[in-house]
């Protein structure tokens, strides 16, 4: 279990994820994606609940940036990948629930080290000024048990839905820039489009 936040509460089990040691903040740089699917800002927005608004200030000031494509100048379409719009729910349950903004940060940037398939197992948990990273469910009854928790982000739900909102929604192709369309059965433009391929 590792947190993040100013300090680890006493007994707290586990490490800050600022902390040195077995649970490095910043280990090795995460291993290049094999996706090649990635989402325009509305659809990033739509899956992740937030609005545009939101999505382009966080990616202007850095807590949430495109990494399949950033902007370049006026015109320029930001492509999040499938873990970026995974990452931007999360800050939104963290903003939600009023978790300091240096916390979320320092969440999203170990997030965004992560290989994409530990996601599914982790559990974020917070007292409102720490965040805690669980890989197990005994981390989880430990730390509830010293107090720490007050609530929970289980990342792989979170991935569930954002996979389940994104294949009703647009995608492009990262090597041709095709669009994909969704499989919203109740998008009758997207299956003229289908059935015109």
């Amino acid at each position: 279990m590792r947190s993040t936040g100013d300090s680890t509460a006493g007994g707290a089990p586990g490490r800050s994820l600022g902390e040195s040691g077995p649970y490095p903040l910043h280990g090795s740089a995460a291993e290049p994606t094999t996706d090649t699917v990635g989402y325009r800002g509305p659809t990033a927005c739509a899956a992740a609940g937030i609005t545009y608004r939101q999505l382009d200030y966080w990616a202007r000031t850095g807590l949430v940036e495109p990494s399949v494509r950033p902007a370049h100048g006026s015109g320029s379409q930001r492509l999040y990948s499938f873990k970026d719009v995974v990452v931007l729910k999360v800050v939104k349950r963290f903003l939600d629930t009023g978790v300091a903004l240096q916390n979320i940060r320092t969440a999203v940037q170990h997030l965004q080290d992560r290989d994409a398939g530990d996601l599914d197992r982790v559990t974020l948990m917070s007292d409102g000024a720490t965040v805690y990273e669980c890989t197990s469910p005994d981390e989880v009854v430990g730390l509830l048990q010293g107090g720490q928790g007050i609530f929970g982000i289980a990342v792989g739900v979170v991935l569930s839905d954002v996979q389940a909102a994104l294949s009703q929604l647009h995608g492009e192709r990262i090597d041709t820039g095709e669009t994909l369309i969704g499989h919203n059965p109740e998008d009758e433009l997207a299956r003229r489009r289908n059935r015109a391929v």
